[in-house]
């Protein structure tokens, strides 16, 4: 690696997604092209959250990209929300349309559509669906896999008898993006809800998940909503109830998306590339012949047995026995973040064992051919769960506790870039009021994560105006 995460985050970050070969550019400003490796992590990332979505009962769908413009004039909220970053097809086979269609940037108002059609009696409900799709925001300044104009994900979208039963559908969905994003990507989370200004246009409720960065800076890994019975008045999801009434049913929707890839990487990565969690890494193990093995075929056969047994436990694994160098295939297989590397040469063969490298620990260890299987079987969840504690413990120090003015605030900001270091997150108290929100934004760039169910401590004094603090909330830069 040319750029040490210390010298520059963000062309580390650029520099190592690219040598990893995750992305390539693509001519479409703001867009990016997912490589195989790239994608392939995304899948794994799905068929997590396929599994869990299932078990919940809910069913994947699909809707079409494109959206007629009256839609988004149904709920006010929700088209100033979205009006600055949407793309419009104005023009198909040679006519101007009618109509102008919006490249989808979320599909709120075309599952309203459907659901008002849908959706006729209580016996409906609940009707639940997910959506994996692609959306657009013509976002001005953009970051792979974090932010793009085109990206990748999943919505949820459901309609309920009762606000409870919605409720407790969207803060189920965020407990399962926190089991998901901290179990199989190892990324520690905040779960909490949004400020009123960070709401997501036209919800009543805005609940999120927030990770902090190796540079200590925040992204949102995923957001549930409650949206009242809002959407349900401007699409007319109306349902007759038990006491033969035409009521209104409660909506919810949920989403994660790729910035979650982006969020891995920055949470796991190091100096020398990616640093994957087994569970989503495309090639959990690869085997290396070493020494002068090219004059020994029976050392490639032996790999070639193990990479057969490993394979038939279910395991990704890759054999490289190209003729590059030993040297070579360690760092490239480091920069690509393989969570095991096994190596095997003729002083092995006679010492019947293998010589093991975990991708996120220095030191090599000698492991007999009889104990692999079972080695790697207790090894690769050690290390996921390894990755998270260390995740955790990175977290934890760079956690703020004892700002309580914004000069204070300010000085931490300046004194961090004197020292080179993260500023890192701050715990302080607010007012719940949006002038103060926006004064430390003003002032620092920080902004409001969320506001944590479980605060490590109460703050009782708001950080700018002085006056009782209503609420103890994270702040950070956010991506």
């Amino acid at each position: 690696m040319d750029i040490s995460q210390r010298e520059d985050f963000s062309k580390w970050y650029l520099q190592t997604i690219q040598q990893a070969d995750l992305m390539s550019y693509s001519p479409v400003r703001g867009c990016i092209i997912f490589k195989p490796d790239g994608y392939e992590i995304w899948e794994h990332i799905q068929e997590a959250f396929n599994k869990r979505f299932k078990e919940e009962g809910i069913r994947n769908a699909y809707f079409p990209m494109l959206i007629p413009e009256s839609f988004f004039s149904k709920e006010k909220e929700h088209i100033e929300g979205f009006s600055p970053e949407l793309p419009w097809v104005t023009e198909a086979a040679g006519e101007i349309l009618e109509e102008r269609l919006a490249l989808r940037p979320t599909s709120e108002t075309m599952i309203g559509t459907a659901f008002s059609d849908w959706i006729q009696s209580y016996r409906d409900l609940p009707y639940e669906i997910n959506q994996w799709a692609n959306v657009f925001r013509w976002e001005k300044k953009t970051l792979p896999f974090l932010r793009t104009s085109e990206f990748l994900w999943q919505e949820g979208h459901t309609a309920h008898q009762s606000a409870e039963e919605a409720k407790e559908r969207t803060q189920r969905m965020l407990d399962i993006y926190q089991e998901v994003v901290e179990n199989v990507l190892s990324v520690p989370v905040y779960e909490g809800e949004k400020t009123p200004s960070e709401r997501f246009a036209g919800a009543m409720n805005t609940y999120s998940i927030e990770a902090m960065m190796k540079d200590g800076k925040a992204v949102q890994a995923g957001t549930s909503h409650y949206m009242g019975t809002k959407f349900a008045e401007a699409f007319d999801i109306r349902f007759l109830n038990e006491a033969n009434e035409h009521v209104y049913a409660h909506t919810t929707s949920w989403g994660v998306s790729t910035r979650l890839i982006g969020s891995l990487i920055m949470t796991h990565g190091d100096d020398q590339g990616l640093v994957l969690p087994p569970s989503v890494a495309p090639t959990q193990i690869v085997l290396l012949p070493v020494g002068p093995w090219q004059k020994k075929p029976e050392i490639v056969e032996q790999l070639q047995l193990i990479a057969q047994e490993l394979k038939e436990s279910g395991y990704r694994v890759t054999l490289d026995d190209s003729d590059n160098t030993p040297g070579f295939k360690f760092n490239e297989w480091e920069l690509k973040g393989v969570p095991l590397r096994i190596e095997f040469g003729p002083r092995d063969m006679k010492n019947q064992q293998v010589m093991v490298k975990w991708r996120d620990l220095a030191d090599k260890e000698a492991v007999k051919l009889a104990d692999l299987s079972s080695y790697v079987a207790e090894g690769l969840p050690k290390m996921q769960k390894r990755l998270l504690e260390t995740a955790r413990a990175y977290r934890k120090e760079n956690e703020h506790y004892d700002i309580d003015t914004l000069q204070q605030l300010e000085d931490h900001i300046e004194a961090a870039k004197e020292q080179d270091i993260p500023a890192g997150w701050a715990l302080i108290g607010w007012d719940g009021s949006d002038e103060t929100e926006a004064a430390i934004k003003e002032a620092t760039g920080f902004t409001i994560r969320n506001i944590p169910y479980n605060p490590p401590m109460k703050k009782s004094v708001d950080i700018v105006s002085g006056k009782p603090a209503v609420q103890t909330v994270w702040i950070a830069r956010a991506y």
